[in-house]
């Protein structure tokens, strides 16, 4: 793409571009910021724009690079979502309780990609402390899909996922839970990866469900994914979760052929929750990749039905304990004139948290509690054991597993707001791949009715570069990561 304008280019196209001294990260990050601030009243992709910040840090990185000491992503400009704790840079979790907080300290993750020289030109917009599958949690206000800004980006990470999409910034950093970069990245048309668990550091984002949060990346395309997660992957001693392992060179492992690689075809992923024309432009995509050499093979996970239930045990404990933190005493919101200590405690809480997190606090508070506890939470943990089972009997035969990421495209914004269970039921697709730590991404692989559709491949623990391979692949042969909403600011 030599002689696109800057913002059609992505991670990769820039990194050669400003190597060759065809434009100065100065001249990018000016262009990338124009356009975030243009397009911040229609999409609501950000909620914090750092632009004074973003171009002396741009002016750094040029400054490095003509001094011979750059690295491959020494001026690529990206967002943060705004879970990553930030020095000096307000991080809200999305939340009122959150709205004047002001981290002292970099998370592992902005402070990795800081120290590689990526610019950072923001936080991006997400849904309250990562909980739903819309982007309209939000204290800010719902983010707004560039493909059609009546209907959602996907959630938690819909920020993240709009500013790619709609050529906002090149790369975002996100965090999955349930299915957080990956659902967005399916609803808008980008690369979305979710890491193994354990491989990135989570020091500094701000938890929601520590055995199921993990860090990742969303993009153009997984070549831009793959030097995205060689920089912010690898052990980190603050983080009792992660894993000392060595990290691969996963851009030189981009060339690894498909052929003789056996992609499993989730079985219970077909079912009548599925939307046809979804189905339709996902056989096309597994036809692409029988022409690569691949081979399919029908696979089944027969306790992967029981994600949905059993996230929605485990995900809500684990945020109930997590957020007992926030009350009003030591940081964050506080209620005005408190009459007593409990007055304080409740109406901070009350007033600083939206209705999805109380409902997932007082979900997890429920099935924690004196009688419940056997009846809900430790059986939702046996039927993890069995769903992560059913991962690994299946990895045995395949060595990725191919599906859809999402039922349907996005939908409407407020269609599904005032039914809870059905807005759940959009990450049925994804969950599972949480329960059992497996890493996961969502590559772009066609339309319907002019919105994209996500192509979804799981691999075993520690597979990222295998994963990023085989998408890399499919994106050598299509084109739907190459296209781009219609502009609208």
């Amino acid at each position: 793409m030599t002689g696109a304008p800057l913002h059609e280019r992505g991670v990769a196209e820039l990194a050669h571009g400003l190597a060759q001294r065809e434009f100065s990260s100065v001249e990018l990050t000016r262009h990338l910021l124009g356009r975030l601030e243009a397009a911040q009243p229609a999409l609501n992709a950000m909620v914090s724009i750092t632009g004074e910040s973003a171009l002396a840090a741009a002016a750094s990185a040029d400054g490095a690079r003509a001094a011979g000491r750059s690295g491959p992503l020494t001026g690529v400009p990206l967002v943060h979502k705004d879970i990553f704790c930030t020095e000096g840079v307000r991080t809200t979790c999305g939340s009122r309780m959150l709205d004047n907080f002001v981290s002292p300290y970099d998370a592992t993750v902005v402070a990795r990609l800081k120290a590689a020289g990526t610019v950072m030109l923001g936080k991006a917009n997400m849904d309250e402390f990562a909980m739903g599958s819309s982007n309209e949690t939000s204290f800010y206000g719902p983010v707004r899909n560039p493909w059609n800004p009546a209907m959602v980006p996907g959630g938690s990470s819909g920020g993240s996922a709009a500013a790619v999409a709609a050529r906002l910034a090149p790369a975002a950093t996100a965090t999955d839970t349930g299915g957080s970069i990956r659902q967005p990245a399916a609803l808008t048309g980008v690369t979305g990866l979710k890491p193994t668990y354990g491989r990135v550091s989570r020091y500094g984002m701000i938890a929601f469900a520590s055995s199921l949060d993990q860090a990742g990346v969303i993009a153009r395309s997984a070549e831009d994914c793959a030097l995205l997660l060689a920089a912010m992957a690898g052990f980190d001693p603050r983080d009792s979760t992660s894993v000392d392992q060595p990290v691969p060179d996963y851009a030189a492992a981009l060339a690894t052929p498909c052929a003789g690689l056996r992609l499993g075809i989730v079985r219970e992923f077909f079912d009548q929750g599925l939307d046809a024309e979804n189905e339709r432009q996902l056989r096309a995509a597994f036809a692409v990749y029988e022409k690569l050499g691949a081979t399919l093979v029908d696979v089944s996970l027969p306790n992967v039905g029981l994600s949905v239930p059993t996230y929605y045990v485990v995900a809500p404990a684990e945020c109930s304990s997590n957020l007992a933190r926030f009350d009003g005493v030591r940081f964050g919101y506080r209620c005005a004139k408190p009459k007593d200590l409990l007055d304080l405690y409740q109406r901070s809480r009350g007033e600083g948290f939206g209705a999805e997190v109380k409902r997932r606090i007082m979900t997890g508070t429920y099935v924690l509690s004196a009688g419940y506890y056997d009846a809900y939470y430790l059986k939702a943990q046996r039927v993890r054991q069995l769903i992560s089972a059913d991962f690994a009997r299946a990895f045995a035969d395949v060595d990725l597993l191919v599906g859809p990421t999402s039922p349907t495209p996005a939908f409407e914004l407020g269609a599904k707001t005032t039914d809870p269970v059905t807005m759940y039921l959009n990450d049925i697709y994804t969950i599972g791949a949480n329960l059992a730590g497996v890493p996961a991404l969502s590559i772009p692989c066609g339309f319907v009715n002019a919105l994209p559709v996500g192509l979804q491949l799981i691999g075993p623990h520690f597979s990222e570069a295998k994963l990023l391979a085989a998408a890399h692949a499919f994106q050598r042969e299509t084109d739907w990561h190459h296209r781009a909403p219609a502009e609208r600011h």
